[in-house]
């Protein structure tokens, strides 16, 4: 075999493979959850993951009115990204069902809230806590302004989960403030979710 190519043969072109939206995650395998209508939310949300989720929920609503099934693992990130997803929730026909296969804190609580219907795995846990402000540098007048805006999205947020769990503001408020820390039995009775996904086996026999 020669070492070198003859200059006259090309190999078959190929067309690049997507790069995966999920970090560490194989894109074949983000590429088969996909057709199965399931978009992954894992890690911190950025201004990155989330353009990622936008497209892949945006394409899959229109594709066809069947549920699409959004897998949420992420501790939180960044409320004007999480903010982005939301926006895209919001304009779907396609109903979205979430689900908490580990985690969900912060940000990403903002997600949660804006799905269909939420459901968590046993052993997820949630973290009541207020979302991250980007960092802002600037001008005295710029920074307050972005305060501003982070005060008025962080309202939204508070407003949102009220509506979901049927708690006052005031308590999410004070929760949030506090970082309460939930398991999924306690989601569940405190509202974020509407059901425990149980074990479908009965166990080793």
């Amino acid at each position: 075999m020669p070492l070198f190519p003859h200059p006259h043969h090309q190999p078959e072109w190929q067309p690049p493979h997507p790069p995966a939206l999920t970090p560490g995650f194989p894109g074949w395998l983000e590429e088969r959850l996909f057709d199965q209508r399931i978009v992954m939310l894992r890690g911190q949300i950025t201004h990155e993951t989330a353009s990622g989720i936008a497209a892949a929920l945006l394409t899959l609503d229109s594709a066809g009115p069947e549920v699409v099934h959004l897998h949420v693992s992420s501790p939180g990130g960044g409320l004007g990204a999480a903010l982005s997803v939301v926006d895209v929730l919001d304009a779907l026909s396609a109903p979205v069902h979430a689900l908490v296969t580990s985690e969900a804190g912060g940000a990403a609580l903002a997600v949660l809230a804006a799905a269909d219907q939420r459901a968590a795995y046993r052993h997820a846990r949630f973290k009541l806590s207020e979302p991250r402000a980007a960092g802002v540098t600037g001008t005295a007048d710029e920074v307050a302004a972005a305060a501003g805006q982070h005060l008025r999205e962080l309202e939204e947020v508070v407003v949102r989960l009220a509506a979901i769990t049927g708690k006052p503001r005031s308590r999410i408020e004070d929760d949030l403030s506090a970082g309460r820390a939930l398991s999924a039995a306690e989601a569940l009775e405190y509202g974020l979710i509407d059901e425990v996904v149980t074990p479908k086996k009965n166990g080793p026999r």
